[in-house]
């Protein structure tokens, strides 16, 4: 059985990737192979409309035709039993990395009949992990649950199932002191990375868990 996540943001050692770590965690506690990868570590760039994959009996058909360091990761995912995909929100959406990494692993899967179907060989559990400066009403204010939902029925419809869990107001800096936030109490930042994030990061275990047991089936 094999886990696979991906961090979707800069940094590797803060809120993102921390709970992508606690998830492939609990995956492996259910025996599963894990690998972690940091999509900012790699050289590439979103779709290019080439259209290779949907060329009928062309030799990428169902396959991203680009050659660069996803092409390696993209073939591993196609032998993934899961795949966890990590961002922080800026500006209300997936940070750009993952999202062009998200274009060519999804689009060449995906088949424009009606209705639409997926080339995806079998189904497999996928999950989402958010990390966001915002507290839960205001991100509920700005509309991140239909970008949740909508990541969630993409999924959903390409391998066949989703799930989703969010950390909400999240410390965004290690020292407050040293930049410019004044609308942030540092102090209430620090509290709740002390009191909630750890509860945050046993939620992303659980997950971890609860995936790779389904996904042993």
């Amino acid at each position: 059985m094999k886990v696979m996540a991906f961090n979707g943001s800069p940094r590797k050692e803060w809120n993102t990737a921390t709970l992508l770590e606690k998830a492939i965690e609990g995956a492996a506690a259910q025996g599963a192979e894990t690998s972690l990868v940091h999509l900012y570590d790699l050289h590439f760039k979103g779709c290019i409309s080439c259209f290779a994959c949907k060329i009928r009996e062309g030799k990428s058909y169902g396959t991203c035709a680009v050659q660069d360091d996803l092409t390696p990761v993209y073939a591993e995912i196609k032998k993934a039993d899961g795949i966890i995909l990590g961002s922080p929100i800026y500006f209300g959406d997936v940070t750009g990395e993952l999202r062009s990494f998200l274009e060519r692993l999804l689009f060449p899967y995906l088949v424009y009949d009606d209705p639409p179907r997926t080339l995806y060989p079998g189904k497999i559990r996928t999950a989402w992990i958010y990390t966001m400066n915002a507290p839960e009403e205001i991100a509920r204010q700005f509309g991140y649950n239909r970008l949740f939902s909508s990541n969630e029925r993409v999924m959903r419809m390409i391998f066949g199932h989703s799930e989703s869990m969010m950390s909400y107001d999240t410390c965004q800096f290690a020292d407050y002191s040293k930049v410019v936030a004044t609308r942030f109490n540092a102090d209430e930042k620090e509290k709740r990375r002390r009191q909630v994030f750890p509860k945050d990061c046993q939620k992303a275990y659980d997950m971890g868990v609860a995936l790779a047991r389904k996904a042993r089936g």
